[in-house]
């Protein structure tokens, strides 16, 4: 039977994320996969929380295994405002909903806030799951280029002075995914400044932000912002577990009660189970500490794969971003338009790297960059990889 006839129009040119598209050929155990976006899962805390759900599970399995409230445990709220208060992201009649990873949540906020037409100015490049999160509601992404400090804000005020009908931006403004790149403090006054003055909201996604190896922190743009235009999107996936599917998100109190509206049509609430566990791993452990732990591994693969980019990759013909934390950098191969085939070159090299097209507003278009990821793979591998990746560059470039 042939179904495209029967396909919603908003989703019949709809692509999936050429990641996920990647992990089907990496059957191959001998692949390294510098593609994904997987915390190192050598720092999950298993015997910690194994130990945490069977304590739930023995003393209050009904809590645990019933239905709850569609905004979120009341202990799950508590450690998320407790985050957000951290880096002054929460204030006095904010709303707050728990959130099935903090993608559901950037996807009720586009449900909740656009209409078809909209549009939406996005960094270029940037996540996959967000941009195709607008394209479902039928959006206009408005690309705007990512420099080295972020957003371009000359290249911001001309996409709002040119284009009737944005509503929204949306930024991922420290360690962005894909380039790794942090938006300065001045350009960050700016972003709102220009908001206040085109009336947009902004929507902030947060991932990140707990994962600084080097430099000094940025205050968050929600910390920033004196008008409730900021809706504050932040995780537990990147510093417990992106397995139990923990976000939430931060807002003024009509907006979360759309949003808790609309989740409850979608999954009607976040699994209770993991909301406990996540909360009661909080309340006996130092979260900070074990974050410190992660941030010092990240440290020390980023530098490994910087230091083997430097000595393998070809003088002059590729360009790359210096991350101050996060999982991610980004490369520009500055003598070729296409980079498909340093792509392919790299997979059979045993090596998965992410083309550049995948981040982009006009996924069809071709791209001379990639992403690369140091979270995943162990520091030998990250080396062993990245003098592959140097190889493919030396003989295609």
């Amino acid at each position: 039977m042939e179904y495209t006839e029967f396909f919603a129009d908003r989703v019949r040119n709809m692509k999936g994320s050429a990641i996920r598209e990647m992990f089907k050929r990496m059957a191959d155990p001998e692949i390294i996969s510098l593609a994904g976006g997987n915390p190192a899962s050598e720092l999950f805390p298993g015997e910690e929380l194994a130990e945490i759900a069977g304590d739930i599970l023995r003393e209050n399995p009904t809590l645990a295994l019933q239905y709850g409230t569609t905004d979120g445990h009341p202990r799950m709220k508590e450690c998320a405002v407790k985050r957000a208060e951290k880096v002054n992201s929460y204030r006095s009649g904010d709303g707050v909903i728990i959130t099935t990873g903090a993608n559901q949540g950037i996807d009720l906020a586009a449900k909740a806030l656009l209409n078809k037409g909209d549009k939406v100015i996005v960094e270029s490049p940037s996540f996959i799951g967000s941009l195709n999160a607008f394209r479902t509601y039928e959006c206009e992404l408005v690309g705007v280029e990512v420099e080295s400090d972020g957003m371009s804000m000359d290249g911001l005020e001309k996409a709002l002075k040119n284009n009737s009908g944005v509503k929204m931006i949306y930024t991922i403004p420290t360690f962005q995914n894909p380039t790794g790149v942090t938006m300065s403090l001045e350009k960050r006054r700016k972003m709102l400044e220009l908001a206040a003055k085109y009336n947009v909201l902004i929507l902030e996604d947060n991932p990140y932000g707990d994962l600084r190896f080097s430099g000094s922190d940025v205050p968050t743009l929600k910390s920033l912002d004196n008008e409730g235009r900021v809706i504050y999107a932040g995780s537990f996936s990147k510093i417990l577990s992106p397995g139990m599917r923990l976000g939430y998100i931060i807002a003024a109190g009509a907006v979360c009660e759309k949003i808790e509206i609309l989740k409850q049509v979608n999954d009607v609430h976040t699994p209770v189970l993991t909301q406990l566990m996540c909360a009661e791993f909080m309340k006996r452990y130092n979260i900070d500490e074990y974050i410190e732990r992660n941030r010092r591994l990240y440290g020390e693969k980023c530098r490994i794969m910087l230091e083997t980019m430097e000595s393998c990759f070809p003088k002059g013909k590729v360009e790359w971003t210096v991350p101050q934390g996060g999982i991610f950098l980004w490369c520009k191969c500055l003598t070729i338009e296409d980079i498909t085939p340093v792509v392919n070159g790299c997979l059979e090299e045993k090596v998965a790297i992410v083309p550049g097209s995948n981040f982009a507003v006009d996924m069809s278009a071709p791209s001379n960059q990639f992403r690369m990821n140091y979270s995943s793979a162990t520091p030998e591998k990250i080396k062993t990889a990245v003098e592959r990746v140097g190889r493919v560059l030396s003989a295609l470039l």
